[in-house]
């Protein structure tokens, strides 16, 4: 293994740089000072106020006047701004009629944080204002009649689990989980496709090794020592560095890690004795990476899935893993709230055990 510089690249330097660039990426958790577009047709008083306000905001930042819908849309177009919002001619002139007055929102889409800042401050913007004038035409006597009226009902927003409300706690668990399955698969990949390369086949022919259950024993121990390693350090010591949620238990994080690398790595075993050549398994990797992600349930959830790409997702030990660790790691769960999938990550360790020793077998015979 250290006789081979893209080996020790997955296996140490990819491990120990890449989730501190990612939580380093998402470490602001939310998206600040938006670029929008403003197009005022009104050109009034009203119009003015409303964009004072939105520019007052931490979610956006009025960058852009534009004199039609046209003009902003270009602006949009060479990615200056993600946002448009459009004040018709009659903005102002519905609000003195005490009418109903629209303003109109457009966003760019392929930005989720940017589309949701935007909408959401013009709603803000648009309540304040709505409630403002409504408390003027009651005519109160006593602001705490005004306060009635534009809001009978009285709540207060907690957010649970993500308290932050920030993307890096909302995503980062689930990428540090399929972090650590996928650079075992490249691991493995490269060794079992040099293996491939200078012997024509994945384990050497040699009296030497015994039985498979010697060489599957080996290679085991190898990588469970070197991923308990990077498992405590991937996903302990990096959330803290950067302040993400954890609030993980040390015995169930150590009975949940046990299950999770043995899944891992038998999988990995199991899939890779396929490999042909070293950079078949890269391949392999750079595809499914974004869709184990996907069908994890993380970033769209499962109950919206397909049948098909949901049940398929339970062939990956990442998408039993992934839904483990955040249960762990920012829901306060215990071992006792996730027993099925530690139950899945075993059935899956059993299984694919079967299948490599079936294979290596076959393959040192």
């Amino acid at each position: 293994m250290f006789a081979d510089e893209g080996l020790l690249l997955f296996l140490v330097a990819l491990p120990l740089f890449y989730p501190v660039v990612y939580s380093w990426i998402y470490n602001n958790e939310v998206a600040h000072e938006v670029p929008v577009v403003v197009v005022d047709r009104s050109h009034s008083a009203k119009s003015r106020e409303f964009t004072r306000r939105m520019d007052a905001s931490a979610e956006v930042d009025i960058a852009y006047y534009a004199h039609d819908l046209d003009e902003a849309k270009d602006i949009i177009g060479r990615q200056k701004a993600y946002g448009v919002v459009y004040f018709p001619e009659d903005f102002a002139v519905r609000l003195n009629r005490l009418e109903q007055a629209k303003v109109g929102v457009y966003c760019d889409m392929s930005l989720m944080l940017a589309y949701k800042n935007i909408y959401l401050t013009v709603i803000l913007v648009s309540g304040e204002m709505g409630a403002e004038i409504q408390t003027r035409l009651l005519g109160n006597y006593t602001v705490r009649d005004d306060e009635v009226a534009v809001k009978p009902l009285q709540f207060d927003e907690v957010p649970i689990f993500n308290t932050t409300g920030g993307y890096g706690n909302f995503i980062l668990p689930a990428v540090l989980i399929l972090i650590l399955q996928q650079t075992l698969l490249l691991a493995m990949g490269l060794t079992t496709g040099s293996m491939r390369e200078k012997y024509g086949r994945a384990v050497p022919q040699s009296k030497s090794y015994g039985g498979v259950f010697t060489v599957i024993s080996g290679k085991v121990l190898l990588y469970a020592m070197l991923y308990a390693i990077t498992s405590a350090y991937v996903l302990l010591v990096v959330p803290r560095m950067f302040s993400f949620v954890s609030i993980l238990n040390a015995s169930d994080f150590f009975i949940f890690i046990a299950c999770y690398l043995l899944s891992c790595i038998f999988f990995s075993m199991a899939t890779m004795f396929f490999m042909r050549q070293r950079e078949d398994v890269m391949i392999i990797v750079v595809f499914t990476s974004i869709l184990l992600l996907f069908i994890s349930g993380v970033s769209w959830p499962a109950s919206a899935m397909p049948a098909f790409w949901k049940y398929l997702g339970y062939l990956f030990p990442s998408t039993l893993g992934i839904k483990s660790f955040v249960a762990l790691n920012s829901m306060g769960a215990e071992l006792s709230d996730i027993q099925p999938y530690l139950i899945g990550l075993c059935i899956q360790a059993a299984v694919y055990f079967f299948i490599t020793v079936v294979l290596y077998k076959r393959e040192i015979q």
